[in-house]
């Protein structure tokens, strides 16, 4: 489908975000409303605070496919109604921005953007029995019920790959690994590398630990990674710890490969970065705006037209979610009148029958976990650009 926006379509989603028409909003997940003319989907994630930039392209990544396949029919027949609550990467007002989106009507949840907030809030959808697509929460427990999937990797999976690409490339034999022990994210991904690592061969000459009250000193860790010889540092952590690292270790003399996971997304725009440190960094990702094929070109112009920013990888994921949403309710041929949970039930059957080809990767296919198979996308950092990486 080609993608493209007109003026008329986002005057009719902002329209549409504040109707008052309901679908059933307070009731039981099990009644449905026989005056239902519209889809209602919710989004919930951080667009204020520290990772506001995640969830501000989350919820953008959703208006521009919601403005799109409404344009163009909306799902059997039906447009779609959006609302996106701000959670400010927090549990409790996840969950409370949950409830604010129960009682709008909310039918399916695309959301949260963050595993820790995900992972409250699934508890919430299991018990409603409410179809949940998460574009980027990536903990295990994130999506640890029936109802849930996700169009991410798992930090699971992120690990595990990430070794895999480091052996098979022969990028490095002597690997360290600098991670946050306070994060659930960071350790799940540098559990699962190390395991790998140790599988395919890899050495493991340093695991260097940090917390979130000491992300600013990274000289001892860059130390221990040097003084053991590490070829390559594996960073299972956030670009703004990425760059502080970056610059330590280039005053440090260390300048070993570099190779991080989706958290690295966004370290080229981090204020005062000099882009030059990061000159042949790798990180895996599922997107990048760089890439020359004409469905990422077209989304990224779209884009940067709708809301004057580029893209990064949770825009697209986000907008590869509501399209997954469309193909599983075609499949699944549910309408605005079913229950929440008849609706719920419909889209888990149908979710392991699609397959499709989105900008965060190609034949995306899910099975009854939750979890996505597609192949994973390495990207290298040159001359201040990311360039998609060919495997061996």
């Amino acid at each position: 489908m080609k993608m493209w926006k007109k003026a008329a379509s986002l005057a009719l989603a902002s329209a549409m975000v504040f109707s008052l028409a309901a679908c059933g909003g307070g009731k039981d997940s099990s009644e449905g409303n026989a005056d239902a003319t519209t889809f209602k989907i919710g989004g919930i994630g951080p667009i204020t605070g520290d990772t506001a930039i995640y969830g501000t392209a989350v919820q953008n990544g959703i208006q521009l496919a919601v403005d799109e396949i409404n344009a163009d029919g909306g799902i059997n027949g039906y447009q779609i109604e959006y609302s996106f609550e701000d959670d400010q990467n927090n549990s409790e007002k996840s969950v409370n921005a949950y409830n604010t989106l129960k009682d709008w009507g909310m039918q399916m949840l695309v959301g949260t953007v963050t595993s820790t907030p995900c992972t409250a809030v699934v508890e919430e959808t299991h018990a409603d029995n409410m179809f949940q697509l998460t574009p980027s929460a990536t903990a295990v427990e994130s999506i640890q019920y029936d109802n849930a999937f996700r169009m991410c990797f798992s930090d699971p999976s992120q690990g595990t790959v990430s070794a895999d690409y480091i052996a098979e490339n022969g990028l490095a034999t002597k690997v360290a690994i600098i991670y946050d022990s306070s994060d659930t994210y960071s350790t799940g991904i540098y559990q699962n590398f190390a395991t790998e690592a140790e599988a395919k061969g890899l050495e493991i000459v340093a695991a260097e630990a940090f917390t979130s009250d000491s992300s600013t000193d990274f000289s001892v860790q860059i130390q221990k990674a040097k003084d053991a010889g590490a070829e390559l540092v594996f960073l299972p952590i956030y670009y703004q710890e990425a760059s502080l690292i970056l610059a330590q270790a280039d005053r440090a003399g260390f300048a070993p490969k570099w190779f991080g996971v989706d958290g690295m997304d966004g370290l080229l725009d981090v204020e005062g970065f000099d882009a030059a440190l990061a000159e042949g960094l790798m990180f895996l990702t599922p997107f990048t705006p760089d890439a020359e094929d004409e469905a990422t070109q077209t989304f990224v112009a779209d884009f940067e037209e709708a809301f004057g920013d580029t893209p990064i990888q949770f825009a697209a994921d986000a907008y590869d979610c509501i399209y997954v949403i469309k193909a599983a309710a075609e499949k699944a041929d549910i309408d605005p009148t079913m229950s929440v949970t008849d609706m719920c039930e419909a889209m888990k059957t149908a979710m392991t029958e699609i397959t499709i080809d989105g900008l965060t990767g190609k034949q995306i296919s899910w099975g009854e976990d939750g979890e996505p198979s597609k192949e994973p996308t390495v990207v290298v950092v040159e001359s201040g650009a990311y360039k998609v990486l060919q495997a061996k």
